[in-house]
């Protein structure tokens, strides 16, 4: 898929080597179609490596995405550079009078604040509230699942006793709808939280759906019914090395923390991982795509989503 990203996004080079497609803004506006307009709300400190694994996640169809990163106004990121915020994002004030096809809110690394502690939470709020006009589909990942199933329905997240951290089997719960299209009956997927959200108390509102689940993570994926909310809580974007990264962050603070579960050939932190989870992240975002956002999404933007 032709993702049109700007030449000196970090991303880019990372992309190209690759060998996935990467369109610049002089070829794009020669194609005549529409791109999909899809908005990457980043809440993860690690931004730039977040953008890759999101946008390598994106490029396996051959629909032309246009992305936009956007930042909250109300606090300022300590771990990206103002040069790269300013050269490649936008805060809500830049967007809220436009719409997009589809939205992707991260999770952060904050899920033991509670919500209203959150410096960001108003505008994050905002967002949430703005989006349900504006936006057709919206992805949820981790703690930016957690916020949305709080916000929209009241659901609150609950500190488990240790951290899940690791890449666990999941099955499906609701194996026919397009979401898992090409899905195998067992899959894997990273998790990596403090928190989590009862699966009964997802399945006792009747406006969402519980469509996966892992015996040992709990609630993997959820849905609203018309598919234009998805929750997802665990981390099916991370690349090979994140849980290995995060965890040795962890050591280095002194943090009595086992390593992620599954993850280490015989639970051992110094054999390199292997990743067992691609294929299915790719699945994963390529269908929201194709049947959540670009099958179902009108032509025209400028009338609104309401809902």
């Amino acid at each position: 898929m032709p993702i049109k990203i700007p030449d000196n996004l970090p991303a880019c080079s990372v992309l190209e080597s690759e060998n996935i497609f990467v369109m610049t803004d002089k070829r794009a506006v020669q194609q005549d179609i529409r791109p999909l307009k899809i908005l990457i709300l980043n809440l993860m400190p690690t931004k730039i490596a977040t953008e890759t694994q999101l946008l390598r996640c994106l490029s396996n169809t051959p629909l032309q995405i246009e992305p936009e990163f956007l930042i909250t106004g109300s606090y300022n990121p300590r771990n990206t550079s103002a040069e790269h915020l300013e050269s490649f994002y936008k805060t809500f004030d830049q967007v809220r009078d436009r719409r997009f096809d589809g939205a992707i809110i991260t999770g952060a690394p904050i899920e033991l604040l509670s919500f209203s502690d959150v410096a960001y939470w108003r505008e994050l709020c905002d967002i949430l509230d703005w989006s349900q006009d504006n936006v057709f589909s919206s992805l949820f990942i981790c703690w930016g699942a957690q916020a949305a199933l709080y916000h929209y329905y009241g659901i609150d997240k609950k500190t488990l006793p240790a951290k899940i951290s690791g890449v666990f089997e999941h099955t499906m719960t609701q194996p026919s709808v397009p979401l898992f299209h090409g899905f195998d009956d067992v899959f894997y997927a990273p998790h990596s939280r403090y928190t989590d959200v009862e699966i009964s108390d997802v399945a006792q509102r009747k406006e969402l759906k519980v469509l996966s689940t892992s015996q040992e993570a709990g609630l993997y994926i959820a849905a609203r019914r018309d598919g234009r909310q998805i929750f997802v809580t665990g981390h099916p974007e991370y690349d090979v090395l994140t849980l290995d990264s995060e965890y040795k962050r962890d050591i280095d603070k002194g943090l009595d923390i086992a390593p992620p579960c599954h993850y280490y050939p015989n639970n051992d932190p110094t054999c390199p991982p292997a990743m067992n989870w691609r294929s299915h992240a790719n699945l994963l975002y390529t269908n929201w795509l194709n049947y959540y956002v670009y099958q179902s999404v009108p032509y025209d933007l400028q009338g609104g989503f309401s809902g």
